[in-house]
């Protein structure tokens, strides 16, 4: 084993391998971290004020701009903007404790200046000249700050206030003008919860739109709180989140409330966008915490068009959007003797595999910051550092000899590392699977370049975490492009 990993360093020096000085992962695709305006239809479930306390909980690596209280199918006559201010106020009581892990957290006044409302009306009866709203002004506002970043928009319910600022837009600037404002949005809605979403990927077909349109049933999203037979589904039931959550765990994690149809459902618009090195949120193809999706024209048959909406149509699909994507996951799982990790036997196929595969790292990352409300730096665990010994963009050949090495990596508590390294096969373009040469665990691995006839890009996941408690988890994506071999070999 040693000599295989000598060689792999060598290959990596000599091999065809085009590096650059190894470098930390940056905030995201753009400079500074994400911007982000909330709709959410409060009260018609208590998974958005779950989904809120944990947002907050980040709040310190996303710029929060507007937290807007909307309607949807389950809340269609009323807006609750007080629960938002709720959650807030119970906030305050813990900023200053959580603080003091993290620079970055806004105070609760500049959280409830971002708080506002929509149409206290459902979907498109919200949309026309004369129905703005401080929600809908907020977003026009956002688009035309001077702020080169693109503009996220989350919809935890029905997007109305969202379709009113794009009419208003429509109706009030050029179209040139238009382009350019709704170039910068990106939108990810939780399904569709109005008969809005449809008329905007079709009024707006140049919109950057992420949705799993039609049946919840057919929706990425339900993988945040799936349970699935086969899968350890512990960190996702009721007991863990008393354990870790709810009680013993200050007054934040009391406020959490209890489940009643599906556990923070709303989560995945904001997962991605949180900083863990694993995802780019401009390629949702690459996937991460929020899920992968494709860019494509779902078929009508395959949105389980007769499914569960609460009532909202299901139409065909008039352009390519953001939507469902298919993994397949493999478990990664502790051993009790011997190598210390390694894969289960079974593979779980389908667009929820897509969040599956991050589940526990993510529910493990929650609970990790509800301590930080209650607790001293040196008593609670923080998020390791993962790093590379090498560039992460590297262009090879067939037949080189590639090396990946997590070396350097290191946790700000002193903790013990666990190491894995795989290839994402879904988000690359190299159909098949590459092996990994060495023990699945081991910090430093490497594989032969396969043939490719044409350019080929394949990803690489480092997945360091922590032995701390409860575990952390943090990434980085190394991708390789595969060009055909420089010369004829043997």
């Amino acid at each position: 084993m040693r000599a295989i990993l000598i060689c792999l360093f060598v290959a990596s020096a000599f091999g065809g391998v085009f590096s650059a000085t190894p470098e930390d992962p940056p905030a995201a695709s753009n400079t500074g971290h994400n911007r982000l305006i909330v709709l959410t239809d409060i009260e018609a479930d208590p998974d958005d004020t779950q989904s809120l306390i944990r947002l907050f909980l980040y709040a310190n690596e996303i710029d929060l701009e507007g937290l807007v209280a909307t309607t949807s199918i389950h809340q269609r006559n009323r807006t609750a903007p007080e629960s938002i201010h709720h959650v807030i106020r119970q906030y305050a009581e813990v900023h200053d404790t959580l603080s003091r892990h993290a620079p970055g957290y806004p105070d609760a006044d500049t959280l409830s200046a971002l708080v506002t409302t929509g149409q206290p009306v459902y979907g498109m009866a919200g949309i026309g000249e004369g129905r703005d709203t401080p929600g809908s002004d907020l977003i026009i506002a956002a688009l035309e700050a001077d702020d080169p970043r693109p503009l996220w928009v989350a919809a935890w319910g029905g997007p109305n206030t969202l379709a009113q600022a794009l009419y208003t837009l429509r109706a009030t600037r050029t179209p040139a003008e238009v382009a350019r404002l709704t170039g910068k949005l990106r939108i990810y809605t939780i399904s569709d919860q109005d008969d809005t979403g449809a008329w905007m990927r079709e009024t707006f077909p140049d919109l950057f739109y992420i949705v799993s349109p039609g049946g919840y049933g057919a929706a990425t999203w339900t993988g945040i709180s799936h349970v699935v037979d086969g899968l350890d589904n512990t960190s996702i039931s009721n007991d863990w989140l008393a354990d870790n959550i709810q009680q013993g765990h200050g007054p934040f994690g009391a406020a959490y409330p209890d489940v009643a149809y599906g556990m923070e459902g709303d989560t995945p618009t904001f997962l991605n966008l949180v900083r863990n090195g694993l995802s780019d949120p401009e390629h949702p193809d690459w996937g991460g915490w929020g899920g992968r999706y494709e860019f494509y024209t779902p078929e009508l048959s395959a949105l389980d068009p007769d499914g569960f909406t609460g009532g909202v149509p299901v139409t065909e699909e008039t352009r390519p959007i953001w939507t469902n994507a298919i993994d397949t996951l493999r478990p990664w799982l502790a051993r009790p003797h011997g190598r210390a990790h390694g894969y289960g036997e079974e593979n779980f196929t389908g667009y929820r595999a897509t969040l599956w595969r991050w589940r526990d790292d993510i529910q493990n990352d929650f609970a990790a910051r509800i301590d930080w409300t209650v607790s001293e730096y040196a008593d609670a665990n923080h998020p390791p550092i993962a790093r590379l010994d090498h560039a992460d963009r590297l262009t090879v050949h067939s037949g080189d000899t590639v090396a990946l090495s997590a070396l350097g990596s290191f946790d700000p508590d002193g903790d013990s590392l666990s190491y894995q390294w795989f290839h994402y096969r879904e988000a690359g373009s190299f159909p098949d699977r590459i092996e990994l040469w060495g023990a699945d665990n081991l910090y430093a691995r490497g594989f032969a370049a396969p043939e490719v006839g044409t350019a080929q890009t394949a990803h690489f996941i480092l997945r360091v975490t922590d032995k701390g408690h409860p575990a952390l988890s943090r990434y980085r994506r190394v991708i390789v492009t595969i060009l055909p071999a420089a010369r004829p070999r043997p």
